[in-house]
């Protein structure tokens, strides 16, 4: 079993963390250099990490990618309430993922406009929600929406995309789970 990915890709960390303790190959791409960006469209036409290769089959995104897995291991699926935690927690990755493009593209994301705005929206928004669902014990197991949740905090700080900080609970959540040593070996700083 292959992982194509990033070391720097938030959507990625999480499969690699959900991963740990599996026997799996992880395959890190540069999706901006040619070679890598060939080898990418190879396997995955939407040209996004990551992908998944398990034999023959070949899964796109990491969403499903996590529900082959959990079949794969035969492990209980999400509950329909952590189904709804895992696409608030998308929705703000998508936004700051959009958002570095943006900027790396030479686009004042700052700037006043529809797009702009509506993405500095959700993601206030979406981190308010999450805060409260930290605190209300959402997040107290090291499941895999607690997983894309630290991978989405950390992602958000180590870009400088977003701040949350100031929210007590997903400051609590973050440095809570922290110490994890795959978390260490994992950091898209160090990568």
């Amino acid at each position: 079993m292959k992982l194509l990915g990033s070391t720097t890709s938030p959507f990625v960390r999480r499969l690699r963390v959900f991963l740990a303790e599996q026997n799996y190959q992880f395959v890190n791409l540069d999706i901006f250099a040619e070679q890598d960006r060939q080898v990418l469209t190879e396997n995955n036409p939407a040209q996004k990490v990551p992908a998944l290769i398990d034999g023959e089959q070949c899964i796109y995104d990491s969403r499903v990618i996590y529900r082959y897995l959990v079949q794969k291991f035969q492990q209980p699926p999400l509950s329909w309430a952590q189904e709804n935690l895992l696409t608030l927690i998308d929705s703000v990755n998508d936004s700051l993922v959009a958002t570095l493009l943006l900027q790396r593209s030479n686009i004042d994301t700052m700037q006043e406009g529809l797009f702009f705005n509506l993405q500095r929206e959700r993601i206030a928004s979406v981190f308010q929600v999450l805060d409260g669902e930290v605190a209300n014990g959402a997040f107290t197991e090291w499941h895999y929406p607690a997983i894309c949740l630290w991978c989405l905090l950390d992602w958000a700080e180590f870009r400088q995309l977003a701040k949350w900080q100031h929210l007590p609970n997903l400051a609590s959540f973050y440095q809570q789970q922290a110490s994890r040593v795959i978390l260490a070996e994992t950091d898209p700083r160090y990568a």
